[in-house]
């Protein structure tokens, strides 16, 4: 008996919606599956971040478009921390207290957002897979991204340097996920704020006895006059810099390793041995100024006092010169001086 076209189209039809309605709850479940997975692994770790494998990834990148969650990757390597200028064991640690912050702050979007950290030794083919070949390097694979090396969004190399603010703020305006204030770690622990208060209590009485007789360190001028030339050269220096960033006092050259750089080119980093150079220059300057205006006035010989003026004024000319030759050679800003116009 021939079977009509119509009957045909009628069973491919029947046939075609059959198979969807046993592929879509695969799919579902496999979503599922692998979601409630990875919030195990994250509720594990201390911090949150998940260790991401090759397999893992593979599974990530296997489910269908749009997935339920954001995925955001710290690309490592561990032979690379010995390195200052990468600065991966901070920007890692930095990684680490997002993801922690963005739990603690947001409970309820814990599963729309996973943390990863992924290390080269251990998954060399995801690297080849996203095309990394620096580092440092965080990665954000939207739920729509089926081609993870050109849709996945890579953070901006340039701001690194504010460490975990920037990655917040990458997350807030590529993901729309507000992580919320970074709950950093206190400087001073509790039992050492309880150590420190028992020394102060116990030193008082001492201190105060010497106060009242007038010897103490707080009397002798010397001192104050030394805290106040320490206190112009940090501020000048930039050392709060070297230490809110770690900044290393010089680094390897990249082209030569067994160089050592001291000044780097380029604005946005500036190495420990710069800031201290500078601050040393900007230093000479203020206790020649000081030395001229308390010490060189009370000089009876004019003689001296020209001679003592001349070399204060070539001293100080050729500091300031410094610091606008480094200034013009790290950021290309340049400082012109001008004529009068009476002069002309």
């Amino acid at each position: 008996m021939a079977i009509s076209p119509t009957t045909f189209a009628v069973a491919a039809l029947l046939f075609i919606s059959h198979l969807s309605l046993l592929t879509t709850p695969a799919i579902s479940l496999s979503s599922e599956s692998l979601l409630t997975e990875l919030s195990d692994l994250q509720s594990q770790s201390p911090t949150g971040v998940i260790r991401l494998s090759d397999s893992l990834l593979r599974r990530i990148v296997s489910l269908p478009t749009p997935r339920p969650f954001h995925s955001l990757i710290f690309f490592d390597a561990h032979q690379l921390h010995s390195k200052p200028e990468l600065s991966l064991p901070t920007l890692k640690s930095e990684f680490a207290l997002v993801s922690a912050s963005f739990q603690s702050n947001n409970p309820n979007s814990k599963s729309k957002l996973f943390f990863f950290e992924i290390e080269f030794q251990e998954s060399q083919s995801s690297f080849a897979l996203f095309g990394v070949n620096s580092l440092p390097h965080i990665r954000l694979i939207p739920p729509t991204a089926s081609d993870v090396k050109t849709e996945s969004i890579q953070m901006d190399a340039a701001d690194y340097s504010r460490l975990g603010d920037s990655m917040a703020e990458f997350i807030e305006s590529r993901a729309k996920f507000t992580v919320g204030p970074l709950n950093r770690p206190p400087v001073v622990s509790k039992k050492q704020i309880a150590f420190i208060i028992a020394v102060i209590l116990i030193w008082t009485p001492f201190f105060l006895k010497k106060l009242i007789a007038g010897n103490t360190i707080f009397h002798d001028k010397n001192i104050w006059m030394a805290g106040a030339v320490f206190v112009y050269f940090f501020s000048v220096s930039g050392a709060m810099f070297n230490i809110i960033r770690k900044m290393p006092m010089f680094i390897a050259d990249r082209q030569d390793p067994s160089k050592l750089v001291f000044f780097y080119q380029g604005s946005g980093m500036q190495l420990g041995a710069e800031g201290f150079s500078i601050g040393f220059l900007y230093t000479i300057v203020g206790l020649l100024l000081a030395f001229v205006t308390h010490v060189l006035v009370r000089v009876k010989n004019k003689t001296v006092q020209r001679v003592v003026m001349l070399f204060v004024l070539f001293v100080s000319f050729w500091a300031v010169k410094k610091v606008i030759f480094l200034d013009n050679w790290k950021t290309g800003y340049g400082i012109h001086g001008y004529m009068p116009t009476s002069w002309q």
